[in-house]
């Protein structure tokens, strides 16, 4: 490993340390730091400046010491949400793979890309690839699309300013295009892809809300081309749709 790839490495290492330290204390002081992680205190505060600037860590009262700051909060908040909407989705997902005998995923976003947190199989659907952890593009996949057209129009338009890569001949790689299609997701409250990740793949997502009524998740269903077809799709999609409802009210939306 290269020298400055190693140093990173460490450096992030010492910087979890640190957070773990103050987890464990409550507050330290940055000798204490430095002496638990063993290492000069000028690193240790070099460490403590840039947790700090992200609101990791936060000085307390008396400014000698230190202790966890709120960014931690919105970090740990993010991480229960992603387990208990996985929780949640469980009977939901089987519900909607027993019914229509196709696979059933719940994605949620992470970063440019939607992960996988949660899926269910139908009996139709038992040699069908496992998808759960998988990260997908947001362009090329339904539950992408979902959590895409729902983003602040910033955050979506930075997305949409990166180039879109192409997994097969129907990808929407075009940024005007894929607006449009955005706009049509919004509007039918549900998105569609059929063979843009991969050839033969069809699929359906419906967004899922949380308490506040933002989009934190979708919920998908996928099948090969010939059974998620042009007859098959509407009422799929209405079903979707269902599913997106109740796992939403199950996270408090509308309650």
């Amino acid at each position: 490993m290269p020298s400055a790839q190693a140093g990173a490495v460490q450096s992030v290492d010492r910087a979890v340390s640190v957070l773990e330290i103050l987890a464990r204390c409550g507050e330290a002081g940055v000798t204490e730091i430095a002496a638990e992680l063993d290492v000069h205190k000028s690193t240790a505060f070099r460490l403590l400046g840039v947790l700090e600037n992200r609101g990791l860590v936060a000085r307390t009262k008396d400014r000698g010491k230190y202790c966890l700051g709120a960014g931690v909060l919105r970090l740990a908040g993010a991480a229960a949400v992603r387990l208990e909407i996985s929780q949640e989705g469980v009977p939901v997902c089987r519900e909607v793979a027993d019914e229509l005998g196709e696979t059933v995923n719940l994605a949620v976003l992470d970063d440019d890309a939607a992960v996988n947190v949660m899926q269910a199989r139908g009996t139709a659907s038992i040699t069908a690839q496992n998808w759960l952890g998988r990260r997908t593009p947001l362009h090329a996949t339904s539950s992408g699309k979902v959590l895409l057209a729902h983003l602040p129009p910033t955050l979506r338009e930075g997305l949409l300013a990166r180039p879109l890569p192409r997994f097969t001949d129907r990808t929407v790689t075009g940024a005007t295009r894929l607006r449009a299609e955005l706009e049509a997701v919004v509007e039918q409250g549900y998105g569609v892809t059929l063979e843009e990740l991969e050839p033969g793949l069809a699929a359906v997502a419906a967004p899922v809300r949380g308490h506040d009524g933002q989009v934190i998740a979708a919920i998908s269903v996928s099948g090969p081309v010939y059974r998620l077809n042009g007859d098959r799709l509407p009422e799929v999609a209405k079903r979707t749709v269902a599913a997106g409802a109740e796992l939403s009210r199950r996270m408090g939306y509308g309650l």
